[in-house]
């Protein structure tokens, strides 16, 4: 699949169409905190950080300087106006070649970014070198294996066939890290609140900030969105459909 540029559009609709409600910040924070080790400050990595949609929570829950590292300049400049934190510092990098020193972070956290990462065998063994020894890893993503069944996605042509290219097997992750010095130390997945209507679960659907979109012709997103309209005009403020998140989680050895 062809890199996504968040330079280009997605960073105009991102904060707006992948906003969390408050609700689903503590159910995360709950997550987060329930794989991490007890003891408090934590300094974090926050990789792929875009807007700033967890970096502050993460400085905030677990009470270290939290270093968030996002590749486009338009995110990043996002999350400096809107997503400021004392103990958060948001600067420029990618998985594979992170600029912070050894052993520097107690934790890291990807979400929804691995599947981004072009050179994943240099990525994981940047995290390596950047968490400290028994440090852990909290990776978001999804697993060909088990794909989520995401409410809207039916309604797009191949829309299934998308999802399953941009992400791998447990099997072909777990190799990735564990050759890079990794121990999975579990996958499981974390419930979350509806995040309100559908109607509204529609709207945001619409900035097309899910980055799925930069890979679907034109024509199939517009038939999906009709197809979509369709099915929430019978209902338009019923609770929007809630997808479990899968959380993989390793620990550096």
């Amino acid at each position: 699949m062809r890199p996504v540029d968040y330079d280009d559009r997605l960073h105009r609709t991102y904060a707006a169409g992948r906003a969390l409600t408050d609700a689903q910040r503590t159910a995360w924070s709950r997550a987060f905190a329930a794989r991490l080790p007890a003891a408090r400050p934590l300094r974090g990595l926050d990789l792929g950080s875009g807007t700033g949609r967890f970096t502050p929570l993460l400085a905030a829950e677990f009470g270290g300087p939290v270093t968030g590292v996002e590749p486009s300049a338009r995110m990043r400049e996002q999350a400096v106006a809107s997503a400021a934190h004392p103990q958060v510092a948001y600067v420029t990098g990618r998985a594979e070649t992170l600029p912070l020193p050894d052993a520097s972070v107690d934790f890291a956290l990807g979400f929804l970014v691995w599947h981004h990462v072009r050179d994943k065998p240099a990525g994981a063994r940047e995290l390596h070198r950047v968490v400290r020894p028994g440090g852990t890893l909290l990776l978001r993503t999804e697993l060909t294996d088990s794909l989520p069944d995401l409410w809207y996605l039916d309604a797009f042509p191949r829309g299934r066939d998308v999802l399953a290219a941009l992400y791998e097997p447990l099997s072909v992750l777990r190799d990735t890290f564990e050759t890079a010095g990794w121990e999975l130390k579990g996958v499981g997945e974390v419930g979350l609140p509806a995040p309100g209507t559908w109607a509204g679960a529609l709207a945001r659907l619409r900035t097309r900030a899910c980055s799925i979109f930069e890979h679907m012709p034109e024509a199939d997103i517009e038939a999906g969105f009709a197809e979509l309209e369709r099915r929430v005009a019978a209902a338009p403020q019923a609770p929007a459909p809630v997808t479990p998140g899968t959380v993989v989680t390793f620990r550096r050895t």
